[in-house]
């Protein structure tokens, strides 16, 4: 306990509770919908194409990351909504394509033309997250805030048509609700999100913090808005607990937060086949 109110003490810990607990919370609120509507791999086919804007960037050598990273993803995440559309090309289909793609180019460019001397920890690092949770900056910290924020602000503001457009698209088009327009936000605000999870958990991960909190809710509840809460919660709570537990037993921070959601996930089924009986 010494050792943990120690850590805890350093503003480095602090940014990586503040950042992680964020994250969490911001994924749980759409996987969800993305579990329901069974395009819960966006995240992943995402996570990879940001993996390689990030090797873009690290090979002309941008200092803020972020300006390049961010708009490729968001490109990529509209991309990805109207390829998966066309009747040619299935949306399982279109995520693995552009998926595999990034992920390959992206090492390509790293092998080929990074100027690290630590190349296989660069890669490492990016792909499951930093092993160390002293390498997140205030700005970054800020910056994952404010786009939290305004996440929780649009989901909120836009729940009903959120809610319409996860159980029955083609309803919501006879209503006269954007459905198209709703799904492009939806696809936006995941890729915000996965470019803020990266530096947590790496690309290879981020997609466990938006399946397993919706999957580990639906074991117990049935209700749309009592899973997204219980979804949230959980996700907190695993995101919390795997930064302590990565503190204490000094193991990679993504890939604890990531077992703690398997391990949350197991214990919510448990539950469920106890309450079904």
């Amino acid at each position: 306990m010494d050792k943990l109110f120690t850590y805890l003490a350093l503003p480095m810990v602090q940014y990586a509770l503040i950042v992680g607990v964020l994250i969490a919370l911001c994924s749980s609120l759409l996987g969800v919908t993305l579990v329901l509507k069974r395009f819960s791999f966006i995240g992943d086919g995402l996570s990879h194409v940001a993996f390689g804007a990030v090797a873009i960037a690290s090979v002309i050598n941008l200092t803020n990351k972020m300006v390049l990273v961010l708009p490729i993803t968001i490109i990529s995440a509209i991309l990805l909504l109207w390829t998966g559309q066309n009747k040619k090309i299935k949306g399982d289909a279109a995520i693995a394509m552009i998926s595999v793609g990034a992920l390959a180019f992206g090492y390509l460019l790293i092998n080929q033309f990074g100027t690290s001397a630590n190349l296989s920890g660069d890669v490492c690092s990016t792909l499951f997250g930093s092993t160390s949770i002293i390498t997140l900056k205030s700005s970054e910290v800020w910056l994952c805030l404010i786009l939290s924020i305004i996440v929780i602000i649009i989901f909120i503001l836009f729940y009903n048509k959120i809610f319409a457009v996860t159980f029955d698209e083609n309803f919501a088009r006879a209503t006269g609700t954007r459905a198209s327009a709703y799904n492009l936000l939806i696809a936006v605000i995941i890729a915000v999100i996965i470019v803020l999870a990266m530096n947590l958990v790496g690309s290879l991960l981020i997609s466990a913090l938006v399946i397993f909190p919706a999957l580990s809710a639906m074991r117990i509840f049935k209700n749309f808005k009592q899973v997204t809460i219980s979804s949230c919660i959980i996700s907190v709570v695993c995101a919390f607990l795997g930064i302590i537990i990565s503190i204490i037993a000094g193991t990679p921070v993504g890939s604890t937060i990531v077992v703690a959601d398997v391990v949350g996930f197991l214990i919510c089924s448990a539950v469920g086949m106890i309450l079904k009986r």
